[in-house]
C-alpha cells in the first residue's frame, strides 16, 4: 500500500459539451500477453490448414489461405510466436487487405475461433471475423499497439448449410502492421444454439418511474400497452440498474423511490444494480458535487456519511426483500468523487472514501459484488492510471465498469483492448456499464438531443432502428470476448427516458427537457424497438 497522498496528473479526458451528466459523460493496451484458457467443452482440433502459417515458409500467400485486397500487404513471414512463421499484414502505402480460408463440410453447432495477435496501431480497423456462416458475422477486433502476442477469441453458430470463412481483416495506414498465429476453429460438440453467452444483459430504468409518473405510457413491438419492465424483460433484459441520489431537488432517485423500483425490477425477476451518485444531482467526469447537506463536512465526517448512506439505502433494501445484486460506490469516478476531498489527484483520500462505501455494502451483504465505474472505455491509458492508483490504496473491490457510447469513446477495437487489459491485469471481471445509440437524430421534445446527426457520423453506426441494434450486437460482442470468460455484461443506459413533459434531465427545473429520447429502446409511438429483441442475444 502506498503511503503517497498525490498521484500524477491523469491522461487527458474527452469533455462533452452536452448538460450536466450527459454533458460530461484507443490507448495503449498493456504489454503483457493475454493467456486465454481454453473452454472445456472446445474438444476438437483445429480445422483450418495451416493454422500456424508455417507450411511453405516465407510465401506471399500461405498455403490453405487465399487474399484479396491489396494482395502484396498479406504474407506468412519468419517469426512465429513459438518460434516458425507467422501471418503480417504490412504495406508502406495505405491498404485495405483480406486473408481468408473457408471451411466445408462442418457440423452444425457453435465453434470457437482462438488466434495470437499482436500489432504496431494506427489501423482504421483490424480484426478477425467469421463469415457466411449462417448467422451473423461475429468480428473480435485485435489489440492496438501490443508488441507482446496476445490472444483473442469469438464464438459463432455454425448452421447446416456446413460453411464457415475465418477473415484476417486490416484497414491501415502506411506502415502499421499486425502478426496473426496459430488461429484455431474448434467445435463445442452442441447442434444448435447461438455464440457463447453473457451472463448480464442490463437496462438502467433510473427515469421509468418518474416517466410513469408524468404519463408516460409502453406498448411491446405489436402495439399491445404494457409495463416497461416486462417489455424489457420480454427481450431478454435480465439485471436492471437504479441511480441513487442523496437528496434530489425532484423526490426522484432517492432512498424512498428505489425501494419501490427494486421491488418491482426483483417481482418481474431481474436482478439488480445499485448505482451510487453520491450527490444531489448527477455524477460524472465533469462533476462530483458533495450533496447540500454535507457541503460543510470534514473529511472524516465525509468518510463517515459514505458509509453510512450507502449502509442506510442497501439495508432497507434487504429488509425489504430485494438485496442488491451488486453496488456501484461511485459512478463515472474518473475525475474521483465528493469533490475536491476525493480527488483522482489524491489516491490517499479518494481511497479512504471508496473504502468506507465498500466496507457498507459488504456489511449488508456479504455476497453482493462491489463495481468501480469509469467513463472513456476506450481510453486504457485512463484505466490503467484510475486502477493502478486505487489498488496501490488496497482498495478491495469485485468488478470493473466502463462506459462506452461510440460517438464519443473511440473505437470498437480500443474498447476490446481495454477490457481485455482491465480482465488481466486485475484479474477482475467486466461490465460495459453504459452504452446506447440514437435510433434518429428527429427530436421529440423542444430540447436538443444529444445524439445528433455529427455524433451519428463519430459513431459508425446509421443513425436508425437498425444502427440501434447493429451497435449493441457490437458491444455484446465486445464483451462476449474478454479472456478467460471475465466478460459479464452490457447495461443499456436509459431505454424507457422517452420524451414527457416534467422529466428533462435537470431535477431542479420541471421544465426542462429529455436531450436522450432518441435513445431510447421506444419509439416516438411509446412502441418497443427492434433493439429490445436484441437483449436476449448475448
Amino acid at each position: 500500500m502506498s503511503d503517497s497522498t498525490t498521484s500524477p496528473t491523469p491522461p487527458t479526458a474527452r469533455r462533452r459539451r452536452v448538460p450536466r451528466r450527459l454533458l460530461a459523460l484507443g490507448a495503449a493496451l498493456a504489454t503483457a500477453a493475454t493467456v486465454l484458457v481454453a473452454a472445456p467443452w472446445a474438444t476438437a482440433a483445429s480445422t483450418l490448414t495451416n493454422p500456424g502459417f508455417d507450411s511453405n515458409g516465407a510465401s506471399q500467400t500461405p498455403t490453405g489461405w487465399s487474399e484479396s485486397g491489396t494482395v502484396a500487404a498479406s504474407k506468412s513471414e519468419y517469426g512465429g510466436r513459438n518460434g516458425g512463421y507467422h501471418l503480417a499484414h504490412w504495406a508502406s502505402a495505405a491498404y485495405t487487405v483480406e486473408t481468408t480460408q473457408t471451411l466445408t463440410g462442418l457440423t452444425a453447432g457453435t465453434y470457437t475461433m482462438t488466434a495470437w495477435t499482436r500489432s504496431s496501431g494506427g489501423q482504421g480497423a483490424s480484426y478477425i471475423s467469421l463469415r457466411n456462416c449462417g448467422s451473423s458475422e461475429v468480428m473480435v477486433y485485435i489489440p492496438t499497439s501490443t508488441s507482446s502476442w496476445t490472444q483473442i477469441s469469438g464464438s459463432i453458430n455454425v448452421t447446416s448449410a456446413g460453411n464457415c470463412t475465418v477473415v484476417i481483416r486490416s484497414r491501415a495506414n502506411a506502415n502499421n502492421w499486425i502478426n496473426v498465429d496459430d488461429v484455431t476453429f474448434t467445435r463445442s460438440g452442441s447442434t444448435g444454439g447461438g455464440s457463447s453467452t453473457i451472463s448480464i444483459r442490463g437496462v438502467d430504468l433510473s427515469a421509468l418511474k418518474k416517466n410513469e409518473d408524468k404519463g408516460a405510457l409502453y406498448y411491446d413491438a405489436n402495439g399491445n400497452r404494457g409495463d416497461a419492465i416486462t417489455i424489457l424483460r420480454n427481450g431478454g433484459a435480465n439485471y436492471a440498474r437504479l441511480k441513487v441520489w442523496v437528496n434530489p431537488a425532484d423526490g426522484y432517485n432517492n432512498k424512498a423511490r428505489v425501494l419501490t423500483m427494486a421491488s418491482r425490477i426483483k417481482a418481474a425477476g431481474m436482478k439488480l444494480l445499485v448505482d451510487f451518485h453520491y450527490s444531489d444531482s448527477w455524477a460524472d467526469p465533469g462533476h462530483q458535487t458533495k450533496p447540500a447537506a454535507w457541503s460543510g463536512y470534514s473529511f472524516a465526517q465525509l468518510r463517515d456519511a459514505v458509509y453510512n448512506h450507502t449502509y442506510d439505502v442497501l439495508n432497507a433494501l434487504r429488509n425489504q426483500g430485494t438485496t442488491a445484486d451488486m453496488v456501484q460506490v461511485g459512478n463515472e469516478l474518473n475525475a474521483g468523487m465528493l469533490l475536491p476531498d476525493g480527488t483522482s489527484q489524491n489516491f490517499y483520500n479518494l481511497g479512504q472514501l471508496l473504502k468506507s462505501g465498500i466496507n457498507a455494502v459488504k456489511a449488508v451483504n456479504t455476497g453482493t459484488r462491489v463495481m468501480l465505474h469509469l467513463a472513456e472505455g476506450g481510453n486504457n491509458s485512463l484505466f490503467r492510471w484510475w486502477f493502478d492508483g486505487v489498488v496501490g490504496q488496497g482498495v478491495q473491490f469485485d468488478v470493473i465498469g466502463a462506459s462506452y457510447y461510440p460517438y464519443w469513446h473511440g473505437s470498437l477495437s480500443g474498447l476490446q483492448a481495454n477490457l481485455n487489459d482491465m480482465a488481466t491485469r486485475y484479474n477482475k471481471d467486466v461490465v460495459v456499464v453504459e452504452t446506447a445509440y440514437g435510433f434518429t437524430t428527429a427530436q421529440k421534445d423542444a430540447h436538443e438531443n444529444i445524439f445528433n446527426s455529427s455524433l451519428a457520423s463519430a459513431g459508425g453506426f446509421p443513425a436508425s432502428a437498425q444502427g440501434q441494434v447493429d451497435e449493441l450486437k457490437a458491444v455484446y460482442n465486445v464483451v462476449r470476448n474478454v479472456p478467460n470468460n471475465r466478460g459479464l455484461g452490457v447495461f443499456y443506459w436509459e431505454p424507457a427516458w422517452t420524451a414527457v413533459a416534467g422529466n428533462g434531465w435537470d431535477p431542479t427545473n420541471p421544465n426542462s427537457g429529455n436531450a436522450w429520447e432518441n435513445q431510447a429502446m421506444f419509439d416516438y409511438n411509446s412502441r418497443a424497438l427492434p433493439v429490445v429483441a436484441v437483449l436476449g442475444t448475448a
